[in-house]
C-alpha cells in the first residue's frame, strides 16, 4: 500500500483494533436510528392528517437521510482502518482521517498526562481510548479503538517518556 502524501517517509503505522470497526457501527446505527426517528414523526403527521406537509418533501427528505446514512455506515470501516499511530524518538505520531487526513506529532515534553477511557460498549469489546493531554490545547489528541493492555501499555509509556523529556528542560 502506498504512503498517504501527508504521511512522513519511513513510517509504519500501528492500527486500532478490528473490533473498534463494530463499536463504531453500533454509535453510527444507533445515532442513525434515533435521527431517522425524529424525522419520521413529520411524515407519520403528514400521513395520518394531522399537519399538511407535502408528501414529495417528507419523502424526499426521508430518502436524502436515508443514502446519507448507508454512506456514513458504508465508510466505517474505511475510516477506522485510517487511524493508526507511531512512536518516534522524540514524539508521538497520530493519523486519522480519510478525505480530510490528519497526521499530529505531539511531542513527549509537552504530554501533562495520558489518560484512558472506555464507556460501556469499548469495555464489552476490550477497547478503549488513550487520550493524550499536552501544555497546549490545540494538540492534544487520542488514539481510539486501542486494546486495553496496549492502552495500559502506552499510557505507561508515554507518561515515563514525557517525565523524562519534562526532567531535561
Amino acid at each position: 500500500m502506498p504512503a498517504e502524501p501527508i504521511d512522513p517517509a519511513g513510517i509504519t503505522w500501528t492500527r486500532v483494533d478490528a473490533r473498534y470497526i463494530t463499536v463504531r457501527m453500533i454509535g453510527s446505527c444507533t445515532s442513525w436510528l434515533i435521527t431517522l426517528a425524529v424525522v419520521s414523526v413529520p411524515v407519520v403527521l403528514t400521513l395520518s392528517g394531522v399537519i399538511g406537509l407535502p408528501l414529495w418533501l417528507c419523502f424526499s427528505v426521508l430518502g436524502v437521510l436515508l443514502a446519507w446514512a448507508a454512506v456514513d455506515l458504508i465508510l466505517v470501516p474505511r475510516r477506522v482502518r485510517a487511524i493508526g499511530y507511531h512512536e518516534r524518538h522524540d514524539d508521538l505520531l497520530i493519523r486519522t482521517g480519510l478525505l480530510f487526513q490528519r497526521v499530529v506529532a505531539v511531542p513527549y515534553g509537552r504530554l501533562q498526562y495520558v489518560d484512558i477511557q472506555a464507556g460501556p460498549i469499548m469495555r464489552k469489546f476490550g477497547l478503549c481510548v488513550v487520550e493524550l493531554k499536552t501544555a497546549s490545547a490545540a494538540t492534544d489528541a487520542s488514539i481510539p479503538g486501542v486494546v486495553r493492555d496496549e492502552g495500559a501499555r502506552l499510557r505507561d509509556e508515554l507518561s515515563a517518556r514525557g517525565q523524562a523529556r519534562l526532567a531535561g528542560l
